[in-house]
């Protein structure tokens, strides 16, 4: 009997303690879950906080200076509650410089920066010595304008063959703007512009026309000149050019995926080319016969293949010769000059001292000040001094829409 008792106690404590173990272990095992649950809690914290970069907040930009387009314009990062923003497709904007045109080159990246505000791309095409020039002043700009474009450098190239008469084709490395469609066939498309170019207004006022372009239009410029009585293709050029005064290149909106896969009608075989294929032999036809180098071969091509070009009016590239010998542009007169070409030099000697301020004001326009202050009322005030040329009697076109440019800045 005692012997059935003390298995009947032994029985009891077991049961007492294996009760006891399986308590303390389903305690450890919520006290682990709870843990777990917390973490879970801060790792989600932690995610909705990571829905991208830490963004500083600058005026009239979204994301910090230093990330590209695509990710300045996207929020959303992995683990992110809301979707991905759209990317920003950046306005690609090209310009060759070659020798002495640094100074003028940034100035006109300046004034595409100051007022535009969709984001930009810019090919720059430069002679080597002149890279770190463009990288160092590119860089230097406060941070809030860097924000608002990218840029990629790069070598002159010329097809080997001809190569040092492609360079010296009328101003140096200015035929380079013809292989732009072979070189850049990543881009879609481009708005190519000389040095010499000033925009008195955001960049993608004139981007805009891409989408007014019928289904044949690849390429947009504006006429040479107005008026034919002063016009220099209708009565000096010896090879066909586009329309009544033929086109200024200057200024060129190109839809490159069309020109790359166009096949372009020609005076030099019967079966039309590619535009790889159409310029070596153009050159070789003609090139006893131009003197305005690559702008005389455009107008060539598009003499032939008029229904490929869109003509955008002449305030889009508004040079010395649409006020030298009295106002003709009338698009100007009404609207105001929008882009100004300063060919001939013009900004850089005193022939024209309405254009060379109007350089001036905005090389000398420190960033950030006051634009009516530090950029408007001097300018202004230089153009007083040129109201005894035919182009400073009409400097109120040039400062028309500039005007309108700095409200909606400030704004």
């Amino acid at each position: 009997m005692r012997r059935h008792f003390r298995i009947l106690l032994f029985c009891t404590l077991l049961a007492f303690f294996s009760v006891l173990y399986v308590f303390s272990q389903l305690a450890s095992s919520l006290e682990t879950e709870g843990g777990f649950s917390e973490r879970r809690a801060q790792l989600a914290s932690s995610r909705s906080d990571y829905s991208g970069h830490n963004v500083k907040k600058v005026s009239g930009n979204e994301g910090p200076a230093d990330q590209g387009w695509d990710e300045r314009h996207s929020a959303d990062r992995p683990g992110s509650a809301s979707k991905a923003a759209t990317p920003v497709e950046p306005m690609h904007l090209a310009v060759v410089a070659c020798g002495s045109r640094l100074e003028e080159t940034l100035t006109m990246l300046k004034s595409a920066v100051l007022f535009s505000r969709k984001p930009l791309h810019f090919h720059i095409f430069a002679e080597d010595e002149l890279h770190s020039g463009f990288r160092e002043a590119l860089q230097s700009w406060p941070a809030v304008f860097q924000a608002k474009f990218n840029y990629s450098m790069y070598p002159i190239t010329f097809p080997h063959e001809n190569a040092k008469e492609w360079k010296k084709l009328f101003k140096p490395c200015a035929s380079q703007r013809l292989f732009l469609p072979l070189l850049l066939k990543g881009v879609d498309s481009l708005l190519y512009v000389d040095t010499d170019i000033l925009f008195l207004q955001p960049v993608e006022e004139i981007w805009n026309f891409l989408s007014q372009f019928n289904s044949s239009q690849l390429a947009g410029m504006a006429p040479e000149h107005e008026e034919p009585r002063i016009g220099w293709y209708n009565r000096f050029a010896r090879h066909p050019y586009y329309g009544q005064t033929g086109v200024n290149s200057g200024v060129m909106l190109m839809n490159m995926t069309r020109i790359r896969a166009k096949h372009f009608k020609n005076d030099m075989t019967s079966v039309p080319l590619l535009w790889g294929e159409l310029l070596m032999p153009l050159l070789q036809k003609y090139k006893l016969n131009i003197t305005w180098g690559d702008q005389d071969l455009l107008n060539i091509i598009f003499h032939h293949n008029p229904e490929g070009l869109f003509v955008f009016p002449c305030q889009w590239n508004y040079r010395p010769d649409h006020c030298i010998y009295g106002s003709n542009c009338a698009a100007a007169e009404q609207h105001g000059v929008f882009v100004l070409h300063g060919n001939r030099g013009v900004y850089h000697n005193d022939k024209q001292p309405a254009f060379r301020a109007i350089y001036e004001a905005i090389q000398q326009y420190p960033f950030g000040a006051d634009p009516v202050g530090g950029l408007l009322l001097p300018l202004e005030e230089k153009l007083r001094g040129a109201s005894h040329t035919y182009c400073g009697r009409v400097a109120h076109l040039f400062t028309k829409r500039l005007r309108q440019s700095i409200s909606e800045l400030q704004a």
